[in-house]
């Protein structure tokens, strides 16, 4: 988000900030700079969202992993600080190092905004032009690469059902649900349940998604809420959930709450609705006009609908203040737009259980329900567990979608709701002009929140300050914790390094497609009762309403073990027909599905190391180190992929795993591998005598060949390999001074 001010910086890997904590240096390659022109203006009614998403489809496209961005042109004088701010931090999303924007008026601007004082003003401005920093918006530098963006062809749009970059126009939002939904869904869904009762899962038929463990009260902390209050006015009332618009596969399923309320679920309810992230609910203007949407709607009578679960989480304690001061904060709660907390919530996965009925109709008939959230992030399995399609919104549309309550609805054309005397409201009824955002924006914002909210920040509020913390030199660890584990990086480490050797005799735990992200190896989400990792914290006295999350449990290396590669929507091609964490244990007769957790132990106890295959991309998404913890904790030693991720090969690099990638233009299909091939590598060793090879021969038993490239790029990746990863390149560095 800084690089919207033109401060530069981008994202490191948790391992990789922990050695930097303890004095190691970042390595990196120099980068390619792209540069992206912006020009024109951003027509009314459109919103920064719906600028980044357009951005990131097209620097997807392009290709900017490993590469930083340049924003330039005339379009940045037209741009705010929120807008540019927004922009700079989806760079991740874009792929991008870093997105970076020119110093100028409009950053000066807004740190008059946010309290910096006049000489520190006048200083930053200074700096920057005499440091050839500040914005000239005629000129054109000199960039690697170039792309170029008109802002007034931008269109409102959102972004899903499982990627960022897949942008849909809004107007053509319902139709492309249709057609994406039958991915989900089997053609013909007019009837019962199409999984075979007792079968299980891994046996059923290909493409018959598994029945995702109910996330009711049951398996969320006892202080978690199983769901928010309903309307009061819709009590009883029975409505349908099937939206309007074309034909679609269609499955009512008939819900009554525990407070009588009645309506139809059926594929497309919209069951997630959060204003949430830190990109969006830090941009005033944004979250202005998602508040001005619910007022407008409050006041014609129209509700979000009973199935749909909304939450507010601001990324600043700011919003809620200049909320209050403009008296948008009832019209939001009367929405059910309920303050949660600040910070990341839906956006990683905390969401919170939906209502039990809700969520045992959904797994019951097997629905494709969505979610429409104003995040960063929209992979498989990372919002709520119940929810099979996430949808990336702005949070005015995240608003109007809770109303609508179905993404079958045409949003741009057809009524989202009745005002109170029956009439059709449309959004067009209830969307704010700029006009009215902007005075709101004026009028609400100054000054002295920032310094309220922000002086004492690093002190912490009386809550913190009264917390009661261990003391000594050493952490004292307990053996009983199930949240604090001493994990075993450390484990036979000797001063000395071990010499790296070729790996033979390898087999495949996960064949895996294009696009795996980090929430499709590590999960933060809910926990499931029935997995290795739910099984070990029930083993542990842990009842499910206490299993928590992946996310809250990786303090804990046995939970987060058994958790890699166990997101539910996970496809490993060696196991068709199966969704979530199973391989085939080539360890047994026959090869049978498993966990992909049991394999690996009865892999590792028989000495066996094993390699991912993988597509390309592999590791977007979150810069969540346990995906590369997990992997090496698995007892991977390699990984090929046609395309990496900058932050999660840097991350296998650091846990000891060797990434590899295909040859330009092969792929694991093109080379006819099938998973079930024992796989050897050799040329690995010449790194013992102090150089990198630039590629290692890739072998199997079934004779296919080629040259995998080592995607170690600097040689302080190379010294942290050898060490067996960057945690024992570090205390054994450490230890010597």
């Amino acid at each position: 988000m800084v690089n919207g001010l033109g401060v530069l910086g981008w994202g490191v890997g948790g391992i990789e900030a922990e050695a930097a904590m303890l004095g190691q240096p970042v390595s990196m390659l120099i980068p390619r700079v792209v540069g992206f022109k912006l020009t024109g203006e951003l027509p009314a009614g459109t919103t920064a969202t719906d600028l980044v998403l357009t951005i990131t489809e097209m620097l997807r496209k392009h290709g900017v992993v490993g590469k930083f961005v340049e924003f330039y042109g005339e379009g940045v004088t037209a741009t705010s600080l929120a807008n540019r701010a927004t922009i700079g931090n989806m760079s991740p999303e874009f792929g991008s190092t870093a997105a970076i924007f020119p110093i100028d008026d409009e950053t000066l601007k807004y740190l008059r905004l946010t309290g910096r004082d006049a000489q520190q003003v006048a200083l930053v401005e200074a700096y920057a032009k005499e440091q050839g920093l500040w914005l000239d918006p005629a000129a054109e530098p000199d960039f690697s690469e170039r792309l170029e963006l008109d802002l007034s062809t931008v269109v409102p749009s959102i972004a899903g059902p499982k990627r960022p970059q897949d942008r849909i126009v809004l107007a053509n939002a319902a139709e492309q649900f249709a057609k994406d939904v039958l991915t989900y869904v089997e053609a013909d869904v007019t009837g019962g349940d199409d999984r075979k009762p007792g079968v299980p899962q891994q046996e059923q038929p290909h493409g018959v998604a598994s029945p995702v463990d109910e996330a009711s009260s049951e398996s969320f902390p006892a202080s978690d809420a199983p769901a928010y209050g309903h309307d009061d006015n819709g009590a009883g009332a029975p409505q349908h959930a099937n939206g309007t618009g074309s034909a679609v596969p269609s499955k009512p399923t008939r819900v009554t709450l525990a407070d009588g309320t009645s309506f139809e679920l059926d594929h497309g309810a919209v069951t997630v609705a959060a204003i949430t992230s830190c990109t969006n609910t830090s941009n005033p203007y944004v979250m202005v006009a998602a508040a001005l949407v619910a007022k407008k709607a409050s006041e014609k009578g129209l509700t979000r609908k009973p199935w749909v679960k909304t939450t507010l989480a601001p990324g600043s304690k700011v919003v809620t203040d200049y909320f209050d001061k403009a008296g948008l904060t009832p019209y939001l709660d009367k929405l059910g737009f309920n303050l949660v907390g600040y910070g990341c919530t839906t956006c990683i996965g905390n969401s919170g259980p939906l209502d039990e009925e809700i969520s045992k109709a959904i797994n019951d008939a097997d629905l494709a329900v969505t979610s429409v959230l104003s995040g960063n992030r929209n992979f498989e399995g990372r919002i709520n567990p119940d929810v099979k399609m996430n949808y990336l919104a702005s949070p005015p549309l995240v608003v109007a979608y809770a109303i609508a309550g179905s993404m079958k609805v045409n949003i741009t054309e057809d009524a989202i709701g009745e005002d109170t005397e029956g009439n059709p409201v449309f959004l067009k009824d209830i969307w704010p002009s700029e006009a009215e955002v902007n005075d709101v924006v004026a009028n609400s914002i100054g000054e002295d929140m920032f310094n309220k909210s922000y002086q004492d920040v690093f002190a912490g509020d009386a809550q913190w300050q009264a917390l009661s913390i261990p003391t000594g030199d050493t952490f004292e660890w307990d053996s009983q914790s199930t949240y604090v584990r001493k994990p075993p990086y450390f484990d036979g480490m000797t001063m000395e390094t071990t010499p790296v050797e070729d790996i033979t005799g390898a087999r495949v735990l996960a064949k895996l497609g294009d696009s795996v992200t980090t929430d499709h190896i590590s999960p933060a989400g809910a926990i499931k009762g029935d997995t290795p990792a739910g099984k070990y914290l029930t083993e542990h006295g842990i009842e499910r309403r206490d299993f928590n999350s992946y996310g809250s449990r990786r303090g804990n290396h046995e939970v987060m073990i058994r958790g890699t590669f166990a997101n539910i929507r996970l496809r490993n091609q060696i196991a068709p027909g199966t969704e979530g964490g199973f391989t085939r244990d080539f360890t047994q007769d026959g090869g049978p599905v498993s966990f992909i957790y049991d394999a690996s132990q009865n892999y590792q106890a028989a000495g066996t190391p094993l390699v991912i295959l993988a597509g390309k991309e592999y590791g977007s998404g979150s810069s969540r180190d346990w995906a590369a913890k997990g992997t090496a904790l698995l007892g991977v030693k390699a990984v090929i992929a046609e395309s990496y991720e900058r932050i999660h090969r840097s991350n296998l690099i650091g846990m000891g795993v060797l990434p590899l990638q295909f040859p330009e233009g092969r792929t694991a299909a093109s080379l006819g591998l099938s998973g079930e091939e024992t796989f050897s590598f050799t040329g690995v060793t010449e790194l013992n005598n102090g150089t990198t090879p630039r590629t290692v021969k890739v072998t199997t038993d079934t004779g296919v060949e080629f040259d995998g490239v080592v995607r170690i790029d600097t040689p302080g990746e190379a010294d942290y390999y050898r060490n067996g990863g960057i945690l024992q390149y570090v205390l054994r560095s450490l230890i010597r001074k």
